[in-house]
């Protein structure tokens, strides 16, 4: 079955940096849009950034653009996210998700079929 396990999240000051990783397995991790979704407590699920399949045409949501960037390594079946710049409204769980869908980008919620556990980001001073 379709496995995706976060890790990399932790403590980071305001201003630092963090990478986190999403190893996947159980699918052709190659076929499928991919994407980064953050919670915060009493929060809804917030879009982060997603990914198409051979790595282009990466889109992000508006409070992270420019700061965080999103990759992937097919060939190691692992969705990566770059996290520089961070500050205090960063801290959420972060969360891996499998698109439905093959080539259509979304950065809703919904049209993701498979999520890790999530790895919780904590951004303070």
């Amino acid at each position: 079955q379709v496995q995706l396990v976060e890790s990399g999240g932790g403590l980071a000051q305001p201003g630092g940096s963090l990478t986190l990783s999403c190893a996947a397995s159980g699918f052709t991790f190659s076929d499928y849009v991919m994407g980064w979704f953050r919670q915060a407590p009493g929060e809804e699920r917030e879009f982060v950034a997603q990914i198409n399949r051979n790595g282009g045409g990466p889109t992000y949501g508006d409070s992270v653009q420019g700061r965080f960037t999103i990759s992937r390594d097919n060939a190691r079946d692992t969705l990566y996210l770059q996290m520089n710049s961070l500050k205090s409204e960063d801290t959420a769980l972060y969360y891996c998700a499998k698109s439905r869908y093959r080539g259509i980008t979304s950065t809703v919620p919904r049209e993701y079929d498979s999520w890790g556990q999530g790895t919780q980001v904590t951004v303070s001073a």
